[in-house]
């Protein structure tokens, strides 16, 4: 990648972890993209916003890409912070559950991932980055969809990483735990949000994985629990 100021897409940048990540990003001096199927959380600067976003489409997807190759002339790095949770036994889970978590989880990550691909080959670098969760690493009671989509997630991360790190592209993920959000707070009441990680917390290990200091990591699967 030529000398200059980086460029990095962020997906789900209306969510806790996405709007904690262009933080992070920004601050680090880079030019922002944000996309989501929402509109923009409020003032974004002179972030490019990509609102409606279909992440289930991989036209779409290849649009937002063109989109910010269009604004900026460039793309080094995505970040897709795209996602969602279901708490659900395996045994009991119907297929609607399976598919509505491998759906959110796995097929966004495909589609954003194929459609960064063509400029960040052609560059000869960048970075990949996706969001998976501790429980891809071992799954617990009642997590069974969510955490099968997101051992899925892990398992594609590191093909991608395989099959392209000879043209210089890294892919890797952030497994948080328990992170520290309104709607967990809310759904676990009588939790210690204390020792969950805070969104900012995993914004830094993803914007560390973007930068080019990182540039020997790639197929890696960076742990963030927190303090649980």
């Amino acid at each position: 990648m030529s000398a200059g100021t980086p460029v990095y897409l962020v997906t789900g940048a209306s969510g806790n972890l996405g709007r904690s990540t262009m933080t992070a990003l920004a601050r680090r001096g880079a030019r922002l993209a944000g996309a989501d199927r929402r509109g923009a959380p409020g003032d974004v600067g002179e972030a490019l916003w990509l609102g409606g976003a279909d992440f289930f489409a991989p036209a779409a997807c290849e649009g937002m890409v063109a989109a910010v190759i269009a604004r900026y002339g460039r793309l080094d790095g995505v970040a897709h912070t795209v996602g969602g949770f279901a708490t659900a036994a395996a045994a009991d889970a119907g297929p609607d559950v399976w598919e509505e978590m491998f759906r959110l989880n796995l097929l966004t990550t495909l589609n954003v991932f194929r459609a960064a691909l063509p400029p960040l080959r052609e560059a000869g670098a960048g970075g990949l980055v996706a969001v998976g969760a501790g429980a891809a690493l071992r799954a617990p009671a009642a997590f069974g969809p969510y955490a099968a989509s997101k051992a899925a997630v892990l398992r594609l991360v590191e093909a991608f990483a395989a099959e392209v790190k000879a043209d210089g592209v890294r892919v890797n993920a952030v497994l948080p735990g328990t992170m520290d959000t309104p709607q967990n707070r809310a759904a676990m009441p009588d939790a210690d949000p204390s020792r969950w990680v805070r969104p900012e917390e995993v914004a830094e290990a993803i914007a560390f994985l973007l930068d080019p200091a990182a540039s020997g990591v790639t197929g890696a699967a960076l742990s963030a629990p927190g303090r649980t």
